[in-house]
């Protein structure tokens, strides 16, 4: 029965190590999982908006959504980081513990681990990009992004790969490595641009306060501007001018991609106002 002391110990010593690991890993993914339901659930700060009237909705569902992804996929990177830490320890305690020497094999793994670097060179480079636009948050889930390669609507976004819809319902599959720039319609605000031209003719200051009557009204509309303006649209007044034609600039802030459903109203009423007053439109 004494010989068989020292192996039932080492048994012993080898099972509370796995017991030990598997307890730690436990703990640690359930307090990732905790920080990132924290994380995922935290309020939205849209307090810039609401000073001015505007509906926060689309923007909370907005930020919730790519808050919810992005800490979603921050928590599943930490908890396969974790269970990679913790179980090789204690594989490495557990070798150690019967005597293997590891020293080997710590270097076998590390020639491999080069290897397998430079064999995957793209796939980690790929998998770092979309480690730094999680971080930094430069689009999510519903966002309008210009990536170069496509542009479209951000339908999912992992460590590798980002999926878009474009116009006309073709998907993208775009590795995060090749994303040199990204232009982001989607976040904050937008702002919808109207070019008024009128005949070369006409009086300036008329022009100018037609179109600072149709910006209040337009501000004034409560259907606009709780749902999708977010401030005041502003008259910049001539920004061309040519031997036909004088071209007024009406500019909105509106909330994320709704520029264009603000263009086309402001293009609707400038129309309206411009015939009531008597004031010709340029060819």
């Amino acid at each position: 029965m004494g010989s068989f002391a020292p192996l039932l110990a080492t048994v012993i010593t080898i099972a509370i190590i796995l017991i030990l690991a598997l307890i730690v890993r436990n703990l640690v993914h359930r307090l990732i999982v905790r920080v990132v339901n924290r994380a995922a659930n935290a309020s939205p700060i849209t307090g810039r908006f609401r000073k001015n009237g505007a509906a926060t909705d689309g923007i909370d569902a907005l930020l919730n959504e790519r808050r919810k992804q992005r800490a979603e996929t921050m928590g599943s990177v930490l908890k396969h980081v974790a269970s990679i830490v913790v179980i090789g320890t204690a594989v490495l305690t557990v070798l150690d513990r019967l005597t293997i020497p590891i020293a080997p094999l710590l270097t076998s793994v590390g020639i491999l681990g080069v290897a397998i670097g430079f064999g995957a060179q793209e796939l980690v480079k790929d998998f770092i990009a979309g480690m730094f636009m999680l971080l930094e948050d430069q689009y999510g889930v519903g966002d309008v992004v210009d990536v170069g390669a496509a542009v479209g609507t951000v339908e999912a976004v992992t460590l590798r790969v980002t999926r878009l819809r474009d116009a006309d319902g073709r998907v993208w599959y775009v590795r995060n490595g090749t994303i040199a720039r990204v232009g982001n319609e989607s976040q904050g605000w937008s702002r919808a641009y109207v070019d008024v031209p009128v005949a070369y003719d006409s009086d300036v200051a008329t022009v100018r306060d037609v179109l600072r009557q149709v910006a209040g009204e337009l501000w004034e509309d409560p259907e606009l501007r709780e749902s999708v303006i977010v401030e005041e649209p502003v008259v910049f007044g001539v920004e061309q001018l040519s031997d036909s034609s004088l071209v007024f600039r009406v500019s909105a802030k509106t909330l994320p991609v709704r520029q264009a459903e603000v263009a086309r109203e402001l293009r609707v009423r400038v129309k309206a106002a411009l015939d009531d007053a008597g004031i010709a439109m340029a060819p």
